[in-house]
């Protein structure tokens, strides 16, 4: 091994057990604190799958992450919530973890070690050159993840990997290198804990910007945004009302005749 495995060093912070419950949370949180900072260091690599991706996208083509254990639910995560926030198919944006969606809520056994599964589960879905996987890893090392990528790349599409082991096989082996380095988890080995969060926040921004940047968000606002619920059919309609400048009944008919926000605007417009 030719690379520190950040994610299993000791943590800073030992005798947990023997804390009490306010040192406990003021140690967690003074460990989190250090995540965004790690996130803002590796912004350019974002930003080139951003663009990479937007590209892609308006020819077609879709995103997928793979991942296994807390990194595929967060990737999974990621997926399930572009159609109901940005009005997306819920197939241009696709969430893979090993050991399939049992795995979501419960763990499999040696899903991980399968190198050859990430491409079986990505060709379900007839994958193609015009796609983009995203292998997510604290380690840098899972089986799953790099099988996947590395079969998604000699397949001609482009690949990026999201690790908190700087230097390990993942950002190596994949086209675009995201390698946040957190520092120890504060229970050491922990990974849903930094390097989770670490995750959440690299997939928000490459979603959330990819989505701005294919037309999905006017202003600062989700016109696309599916209304599922009265929540969300109050915000939409106060988005009506705020973008026209009419009163609330006004946008509440304009959203109920059109059924989204971007539509009942233009024809308010």
């Amino acid at each position: 091994m030719d690379y520190i495995k950040i994610t299993e060093t000791p943590s800073n912070h030992d005798n947990l057990e023997q804390l009490d419950t306010d040192s406990i949370l003021t140690k967690m949180n003074q460990e989190d604190q250090q995540v965004a900072e790690a996130v803002a260091l590796v912004i350019p690599q974002i930003s080139k799958l951003v663009d990479a991706l937007a590209e892609r996208f308006v020819d077609g083509g879709r995103l997928f992450y793979i991942g296994a254990g807390t990194s595929g639910r967060l990737g999974i995560l990621d997926a399930s919530e572009i159609p109901p926030t940005y009005g997306m198919p819920h197939e241009r944006v696709v969430g893979l973890i090993a050991g399939g969606d049992i795995a979501i809520r419960k763990s499999v056994e040696h899903a991980e070690d399968d190198k050859q599964q990430a491409w079986k589960d990505l060709m379900e879905h007839d994958i193609n050159s015009n796609d983009v996987v995203v292998g997510i890893a604290a380690s840098g090392t899972t089986p799953y993840v790099l099988g996947g990528i590395a079969d998604a790349k000699a397949n001609g599409l482009l690949t990026a990997g999201i690790t908190n082991n700087p230097g390990s096989p993942l950002p190596k082996s994949a086209d675009i290198a995201i390698e946040v380095n957190v520092g120890p988890e504060f229970v050491t080995g922990s990974t849903r804990m930094k390097s989770g969060t670490s995750q959440k926040l690299v997939l928000n921004m490459i979603s959330t910007a990819l989505m701005i940047k294919i037309g999905r968000v006017r202003g600062n606002k989700m016109v696309n945004m599916q209304l599922s619920n009265n929540k969300l059919v109050d915000r939409g309609t106060r988005y009506v009302m705020e973008g026209l400048g009419i009163s609330y009944s006004e946008a509440a008919q304009l959203l109920n005749e059109h059924g989204s926000v971007k539509k009942a605007i233009e024809a308010g417009s």
